[in-house]
């Protein structure tokens, strides 16, 4: 496939119901997992037009920094710290409306309002997250939710 994409208008389904299966189209056939990582991240990014998508990895009991699109990151998470580290630990999606109301959350950016935070599980295992942050409050719902851990269950780690 060429490497570019067709940008969707409408609503958020309708842009994520265009996206998946440009995103899909991007990584099928590459075993390359840091090539998928970052087109992962750079097609959330051109089609959303987010603050900062990234995605960060489990290596030696800690989340590592991964492939991302945005300003500079947080390199290294502990199990439980801030929003990406409590999704780890809770193995479950989190959507923070307001990420000053979050305890402990890790300002990478204090241009950062809202995020959601998708873990990536494979056999019963947190491996990874997907972390996505916003400029604006109340940016994520539902919605994202059920696309983006649609988008995560495709990508082979």
């Amino acid at each position: 496939m060429a490497e570019d994409l067709s940008i969707a208008q409408g609503t958020k389904a309708e842009q994520y119901e265009s996206l998946i299966p440009q995103i899909n189209a991007l990584i099928e056939g590459e075993t390359d997992l840091v090539a998928n990582l970052a087109n992962v991240g750079a097609a959330l990014k051109e089609q959303f037009g987010w603050f900062w998508v990234g995605f960060y990895l489990v290596k030696n009991n800690e989340l590592v920094l991964g492939p991302f699109q945005g300003p500079v990151a947080c390199t290294r998470i502990a199990k439980g710290r801030g929003v990406c580290g409590s999704s780890w630990q809770q193995a479950t999606t989190l959507i923070v409306q307001d990420v000053e109301k979050f305890p402990g959350h890790i300002a990478c950016s204090s241009l950062s309002k809202s995020e959601i935070v998708v873990p990536i599980i494979r056999n019963g295992e947190v491996v990874g997250v997907l972390d996505v942050d916003s400029e604006e409050l109340d940016q994520f719902d539902e919605t994202d939710k059920k696309y983006l851990e649609q988008i995560v269950s495709g990508i082979s780690i």
